[in-house]
């Protein structure tokens, strides 16, 4: 198939692993996420990427550097500009976040299923923690 045609907020509802890459194009990459009760997804920064997000499920906190934080929901939408620094966590101690993010360009290798956060910090060479 030619780009990506499907059902996003069921796709998203319905992922369990902690990131699923769904399409990536020359300029732009969709990925679904899902965070565990409390899981963050550690503090990163993208140097030439742009990243959009959409919450399905959930309470997530952003922090964008070290202060600014924003509290938001499903059906809540966010977007992080190339080279700043942020954090995501599941605001929830009891149900999982489930979101999906557009990556412009691309970030991830095509196909790339990490099933949790250890086995996408180990793929990424990060240590574990």
């Amino acid at each position: 198939m030619i780009g990506f045609v499907g059902p996003i907020e069921k796709l998203t509802e319905e992922n369990s692993h902690f990131r699923q890459v769904l399409y990536t194009g020359r300029y732009a990459q969709l990925v679904l996420m899902c965070l565990q009760p409390g899981e963050e997804i550690g503090k990163e920064v993208h140097g030439n990427v742009d990243q959009f997000f959409r919450i399905e499920e959930g309470e997530a906190k952003f922090i964008f550097g070290e202060a600014e934080e924003h509290l938001v929901q499903a059906g809540d939408a966010v977007i992080v500009p190339a080279g700043t620094v942020h954090n995501i966590f599941n605001a929830s101690s009891e149900k999982p976040l489930k979101l999906y993010t557009l990556y412009s360009p691309p970030n991830h290798p095509d196909g790339t299923i990490h099933r949790d956060k250890a086995e996408a910090e180990i793929a990424e060479g990060h240590e574990q923690h």
